[in-house]
């Protein structure tokens, strides 16, 4: 008794004037220690704007702007009489060195290109595999890579003198275990990176960027390279991939083998399709993503553990601050060692930089306020990681972190461990509801219910259980065939759980961006705010608006000024929107591949959100084939569609029925290809499709639309061979000749392909502009050569969605106005010398 006496005399001692201190005010309100803080914080702020304003700028600034920028930072070392407006300084300061700072690791990161000439030919390249193999589609294996030598520098100019150091590649026909080593020399075929651009949603260059792949490519043979030195990164991704392995083989006999692998080690790769469902359904990803909640258990556990036993071992030896600091460290070590058998990813990271700060304020008892520290972990999170802000994981995981703080930083009284975790989640539901819907996802409502009972179960019984089976299993191999059953049950209780919830009818809210905003802002003033009446009508207003968003809702679209035409970007496929008035017409759905990609869930669905749109007036499907029909079941089930129409009435009626096996049957009623109608009164459309018993491409439902005010008329072919062009042609003879378009907008037959578009066809249509839809440098080849030299020497005017990226038809007077995506793109995209900015139609 008389040491802890002694003891706690000593911190009052050791931390009483800091305490009294802290609680005297300055005259600008802030304590006396956070006051003399508050200008480092605000720089630290400032770096961290400055750091994510420069993923918003379209155009790069150049090295030496970025250099030059920093000079007025200069002024910091001025005598202190004569520096000017101490908090404008300290902003200005930090400003200024995070947009250089992000600028130059993104210049650095731009001029790793993949020079022309290699593009699409065989090179030899020697290194590592720098990330766990996973299976891919069309039984492949894909593989992060990291280039350590290129062979064959004779036919790389030498204004090429960075070649990319991370690759992003595929081996078809081959096991995810048939690599034959770690270090690897391997003759690929790259491309540069590429991917769909469209106005919103998933941008796959994006992610390409972000994870520092400067191009991608196939495997064409490998064969072990002992000759590559092995760096400590090197050594680690050994160890990792060696770690993911000993756990594949240890648990393969379990039920729930892919959540093991991905709760223990982060190894997602066998988690299936019905796994993601499961667990979007119930808003549940994050529990299968080593970051925060996993790193802060394990923080948790090794302090409790720890501080125990510093306390047992030396009750009279050890200072309260050694003990502390014995603590701190022992949270990091363990910390790191997860997050390194994790794999180190950038979520991991995150969490691991959050932690030590929160684990150094808390554990050292540091006079910090909470929104100081989140700030220190945010300078730092982009200090280390200055392409961070291209992740949705950064914003989600700092603002959960900040909405906590405003819930429980500022509160007086505790509250119990229950009352906590519900208050918690629907706090963070709330909050974090804008965010996921500026990043076009939902919050669904199963995931607020769902994480209350989840969380608990993850974080009490889950994760403790697998970590003690993990590490019981590693010392002690032979008793796996008892750690695997137990560790089946605990995880059995959660996925049923999360099945059920996932096939439950939940209520499908809505609302703008803007209603949402406002309501999560409103939970979080009735959550912080301590005035019955307020809160009382607050919640009163929620549950009102709650009932009328998931009340079922007017389907009219938008009303638009004046007709407009746009041709998505959907890779190797077809889709197109017509709008005129409230009215829409969907052209083809573009391209699925079941489990690896849909245009319809990808492009389609975001994008028609984004417009507002909720009923498809007319569904045109060219044909069945599933460049043109992919995801058709999955538009049925997000909008109200009028009608489809389409080519192969009896194909795409089978598509339907398989998609609606075990649902409520579809009402929407499939007709073939056929007649005249109007799209309002601006446009009249005609639907042709060739006589006889055709099917596949020559079936393809040919769309003419044209604007009944200026005259300007497109065409959507679809699939179309030069058979059935002319045929087409002799049908449209006499109207072509009475009543020609004063300008006509051609979407190329089949992609460009050397199959279509004869001259004959260009000749008689004469169109003003032709788009090419295609993949690029899809193994198609699309658009042929001589097809683009055909529609080049009759003079027309061409695009191609793999350059331009999804384009935009508005009529200007009484000519065609067309809105290239790319020259919106961001700077890491559209930057000159970059894919797009060399992309040519040859």
């Amino acid at each position: 008794m008389k040491f802890r006496r002694q003891g706690c005399r000593r911190r009052i001692t050791s931390s009483g004037g800091q305490g009294l201190s802290g609680s005297s005010f300055n005259g600008s309100g802030l304590s006396g220690s956070q006051g003399s803080a508050f200008p480092a914080v605000l720089c630290v702020f400032a770096f961290s704007c400055g750091v994510i304003l420069l993923y918003r700028l379209t155009v790069l600034p150049p090295s030496v702007w970025l250099l030059g920028c920093t000079l007025p930072t200069l002024l910091w070392f001025l005598p202190k009489h004569l520096r000017p407006f101490p908090l404008v300084r300290a902003f200005l300061f930090g400003f200024v060195l995070g947009v250089a700072w992000a600028g130059l690791w993104a210049h650095e990161r731009l001029e790793q290109r993949l020079p022309s000439g290699l593009e699409g030919e065989k090179t030899v390249i020697s290194g590592y595999v720098c990330n766990l193999p996973q299976a891919g589609s069309f039984e492949s294996i894909r593989f992060s890579f990291c280039v350590t030598r290129w062979y064959g520098h004779s036919r790389i100019p030498e204004r090429h003198s960075t070649l990319p150091k991370r690759l992003r590649l595929a081996w078809y026909g081959k096991p995810a275990d048939a690599l034959p080593d770690h270090r690897l020399r391997l003759e690929v075929v790259l491309k540069k990176p590429h991917g769909a651009l469209n106005p919103v949603g998933f941008r796959y260059e994006d992610w390409l960027f972000r994870k520092g792949y400067r191009a991608t490519g196939s495997v064409r043979s490998a064969e072990p390279d002992p000759s590559v030195v092995c760096s400590i990164r090197c050594q680690y991704h050994r160890f990792h991939i060696g770690l993911a392995q000993w756990v594949d083989t240890q648990f393969a006999d379990a039920r729930h083998h892919p959540l093991i692998a991905s709760l223990l080690i982060g190894n997602r790769g066998h988690l299936s399709s019905r796994h993601w469902e499961v667990l979007k359904a119930t808003g549940t990803i994050h529990l299968v993503a080593i970051s925060g909640l996993h790193l802060g258990l394990v923080a948790l556990g090794a302090g409790f553990v720890a501080r125990r036993l510093l306390l047992a071992i030396s009750t009279y030896r050890m200072s309260e601050d050694s003990v502390r600091f014995g603590v701190f460290l022992a949270v990091v070590l363990c910390c790191t060692l997860y997050a390194l058998a994790a794999g180190f990813t950038v979520p991991t990271r995150r969490a691991l930089v959050m932690v030590t700060v929160g684990g150094w304020l808390l554990l050292m008892a540091r006079q910090v306020s909470a929104g100081h520290s989140i700030v220190i972990a945010l300078g730092l999170v982009l200090l280390l990681d200055p392409f961070a802000p291209l992740d949705q994981g950064f914003w989600l995981s700092f603002g959960a972190v900040s909405v906590l703080i405003c819930v429980f930083a500022g509160r007086l009284g505790g509250t119990g461990w229950l009352a906590g975790l519900v208050l918690a989640q629907g706090a963070v539901f709330a909050g974090l509801w804008p965010i996921l819907e500026v990043t076009g996802q939902g919050q669904p409502v199963a995931g607020l219910l769902a994480n209350v009972l989840a969380i608990p179960w993850v974080s009490l019984v889950v994760m403790p259980a697998l970590i003690a089976g993990g590490l019981a299993v590693a010392l002690f191999p032979g008793i796996s065939s008892l750690v695997v059953p137990a560790m089946d049950s605990v995880l059995g209780v959660m996925w049923t759980f999360l099945e059920w919830f996932a096939g439950m009818n939940w209520l499908n809210v809505e609302g703008t961006l803007p209603e949402i905003a406002f309501l999560g802002l409103l939970v979080m003033l009735i959550i912080t705010v301590p005035i019955r009446l307020f809160r009382t009508t607050g919640t009163f207003f929620v549950l009102a608006w709650v009932i009328a968003a998931s009340a079922p809702t007017d389907t009219g679209n938008p009303r638009i000024a004046s007709p407009e035409v746009r041709v998505w970007d959907v890779g190797q496929g077809l889709s197109a929107m017509l709008r005129a008035g409230d009215k829409v017409l969907l052209y083809d759905t573009g391209p699925e591949v079941k489990g690896v990609f849909s245009a319809a869930e990808s492009v389609l669905l975001p994008n028609l959100r984004a417009l507002g749109i909720r009923r498809i007036d007319t569904l045109v499907i060219s044909h069945a084939d599933s460049d043109h029909a992919g995801g058709i079941g999955l538009l049925i089930d997000e909008f109200e569609i009028g009608r489809i129409l389409t080519g192969e009435p009896e194909a795409v009626r089978e598509k339907l029925d398989r998609r609606s096996e075990g649902r409520e049957p579809l009402k929407v009623q499939v007709h073939s290809c056929a007649g005249e109608e109007n799209l309002t009164n601006e446009l009249s459309l005609s639907f042709w499709q060739a006589n006889g018993r055709l099917n596949g491409n020559d079936a393809s439902c040919v769309l003419i639309a044209r604007d009944k005010k200026s005259g300007i008329e497109w065409i959507f072919p679809g699939d179309i061979s030069t058979a059935t062009e002319s045929l087409y042609l002799r049908a449209s003879e006499k109207k072509l000749a009475a009543n020609p378009p004063a300008e006509l907008v051609l979407i190329a037959p089949h992609h460009g392909s050397k199959t279509s578009s004869s001259t004959a066809w260009i000749s008689a249509l004469s169109p003003d502009t032709v788009i090419y839809t295609a993949g690029y440098r899809h193994r198609y080849g699309h658009p042929h050569r001589d097809i683009t030299a055909r529609y080049r020497e009759a003079g027309v005017e061409a695009f191609n969605t793999a350059c331009s990226g999804a384009l935009v038809m508005t009529i200007s007077g009484d000519a065609v106005k067309i809105q290239e995506s790319r020259h919106q793109g961001p700077f890491w995209i559209s930057g000159p010398g970059l894919t797009r900015d060399q992309c040519k139609i040859l």
